[in-house]
């Protein structure tokens, strides 16, 4: 059963010409980060699940929660959006203290912010334009401007087509993407990702992967998102949307992908000039895992994909000093726009492994490859 939809609204935006974010209220100053978890505990009946997390997430970063079922990725998320409060600890995010707003705030705040629920969480008895305008009718958009956004938030999932279908008659797949556009649909600086590509088949997952990369890329969004699915962190990491071919390539840095940067020893040079910043209350570790140190195999011995397990990797190194992963980041971002390179200096990914309430690891997607640690192994085993 489908219902009929008004015609379509003049002046819609071509797919290539996707808008931008608006300027949504914040407090948060120019380059500070846009979420800052400080020293976050929360228990339930059967325990305490978070055990004193801290981390940041800077404007235009994707920050990649990967861990175990029952680890607390959701309820990460879920702190960050207020839908609960922590035991203890400080949540910043866009310069608001979630811990510490009124509910009324909160509701207002929740509407600045983007989320993808898992399994889509669509309204079975709404359409497909009716779920994705939900948030614009609650506040009271005009009908002509709530046409227009639907349709432009459709488009960009490609799933315009199924304006007027139910839940029902779309796939798994389809529901996700109609979720993304249900998200993306107010135009949010920041969107949280609630295991986007679970129970999808592998091409549908990488369909889900692309359109979170062109959110990313053409609207400058920041992402917070949980998986379990290491691959979404290596395809998050390594590739990008290309506005002028309407195609996901790989991220390139002086010529050669992110990854083959990162493991080689340019990479380790530039992190022993990396400027050193101090990070307050830094987060907890059970494990430190080393840096990438140089390497003497050339870039083209090095396989294109990051999940071969016969990939050839040097020993870690016995004495480092550590380094953050922003500390690398902004080594390889500044050495990529020095050259003149390709490389968007906002669009950072990086990855934090919950274990047991606490960060077990933290840092970039490539460096899961050459960690030595039996627990990380596992996500890669996995993946294969």
């Amino acid at each position: 059963m489908t219902r009929d939809v008004p015609p379509l609204a003049p002046r819609i935006p071509a797919p290539s010409q996707a808008p931008t974010a608006p300027d949504a209220p914040s407090h948060t100053a120019p380059g500070e980060p846009l979420v800052v978890f400080r020293d976050v505990h929360i228990g339930f009946d059967e325990g305490e699940v978070l055990k004193g997390i801290s981390f940041e997430v800077a404007p235009g970063e994707t920050k990649v929660l990967l861990g175990e079922s029952g680890t607390g990725k959701t309820l990460v998320l879920k702190l960050a959006a207020g839908l609960i409060r922590p035991d203890s600890g400080q949540i910043t995010v866009m310069g608001h203290d979630i811990a510490e707003m009124p509910e009324k705030e909160l509701l207002d705040f929740r509407r600045q912010i983007g989320f993808v629920f898992q399994e889509g969480a669509l309204f079975d008895s709404m359409t497909v334009a009716e779920n994705v305008s939900f948030r614009l009718r609650e506040e009271n958009t005009g009908d002509a401007e709530i046409e227009t956004r639907v349709r432009e938030a459709l488009r960009f999932v490609e799933m315009e087509p199924a304006i007027a279908k139910f839940p029902a008659e779309l796939s798994g797949g389809m529901r996700r993407r109609v979720s993304i556009a249900r998200a993306l649909v107010d135009r949010p600086p920041m969107v949280f990702y609630d295991s986007p590509t679970a129970g999808l088949d592998p091409v549908t997952s990488q369909t889900i992967i692309t359109l979170i990369l062109r959110g990313r890329d053409l609207q400058d969004v920041t992402s917070l998102l949980a998986t379990h699915r290491v691959q979404d962190a290596f395809g998050l990491a390594n590739f990008r949307f290309d506005k002028d071919s309407g195609h996901v390539v790989p991220l390139r840095i002086n010529g050669t992908s992110r990854a083959h940067e990162l493991r080689g020893g340019r990479a380790a040079a530039l992190r022993q000039n990396a400027p050193q910043t101090s990070q307050p209350n830094p987060a907890p570790r059970s494990s430190q895992i080393p840096s990438p140190p140089p390497s003497s195999t050339p870039a083209s011995a090095i396989p294109t994909s990051p999940l071969k397990k016969d990939a050839p990797v040097a020993p870690p190194p016995t004495k480092a000093a550590p380094v953050g992963p922003a500390q690398r980041e902004t080594a390889l971002i500044a050495a990529a726009v020095a050259g003149g390179q390709e490389r968007n200096r906002t669009h950072l990914t990086n990855v934090l492994v919950l274990r047991d309430g606490k960060i077990y690891f933290e840092g970039a997607a490539e460096e899961l490859l050459i960690s030595k640690d039996e627990y990380l192994k596992k996500f890669l085993i996995s993946a294969e």
